[in-house]
């Protein structure tokens, strides 16, 4: 059985009796062209970067399959153009100040660009997000722009090696999800989850977990 293969099955598997349907996103960061396209031979088409720049030489060179390019890194202001032109999901926007950035960048040839706020759960000081408190702001300010089409929330909880504290984070952006959706009809994936939790973020409603290695293989050298 190919990995890919395997962790489509987890998924299912994870999944609740009438839950909604779980998007893979294969994290491709750090890993040759040959690799993502490989994966992408298997069927896989959404593929989730971090960095910009190494991001724009695989989107040219595997233009044509089909693929959905997901930007899940830390975002600059100095990136956000390239981001909105290359891009077709930003999962990573955490701050005001690059909302209209990104819509100003927004090629009007292209569909309104795919836009997921980031929240930060845990007081790590290294880590990317809006604190729940902003969230709403942000979602207003997103919906406001025509050329970004907001899409839901995204989050990256503390490695903790209980796992039942990682479900907890779960739950509370499960809660803040549902709540925002009251507001902003448009919201439908709540991405959190990966390799070594993903089971656990299904079980609390995610719509989208990011694998890397599971799929890949190790980052060569």
């Amino acid at each position: 059985m190919s990995a890919l293969r395997e962790i489509l099955d987890r998924i299912e598997a994870a999944r609740p009796p009438g839950g909604s349907p779980v998007r893979l996103l294969a994290v491709s960061k750090g890993q040759p062209v040959e690799r993502i396209a490989a994966l992408a031979a298997q069927g896989q088409r959404h593929f989730g970067e971090n960095y910009v720049q190494e991001a724009l030489v695989k989107i040219a060179a595997l233009a044509g399959r089909g693929l959905v390019w997901h930007l899940i890194g830390p975002l600059q202001s100095n990136k956000c153009a390239d981001a909105a032109r290359h891009f077709d999901r930003v999962e990573s926007l955490d701050r005001a100040k690059l909302v209209p950035l990104l819509a100003a960048a927004r090629p009007a040839d292209l569909a309104p660009l795919e836009v997921l706020v980031q929240v930060k759960l845990d007081d790590e000081a290294t880590k990317s997000g809006a604190r729940p408190a902003e969230v709403p702001e942000l979602c207003r300010l997103v919906a406001s722009e025509p050329r970004l089409s907001l899409r839901g929330l995204m989050t990256i909880p503390r490695p903790d090696p209980d796992l039942a504290v990682r479900r907890a984070r779960f739950a509370d952006l499960k809660a803040l999800f549902d709540a925002l959706r009251r507001d902003f009809p448009s919201i439908d994936t709540l991405s959190m989850g990966m390799s070594e939790d993903f089971e656990t973020a299904i079980a609390e409603g995610a719509t989208e977990v990011r694998i890397g290695t599971a799929l890949f293989g190790p980052r060569p050298g």
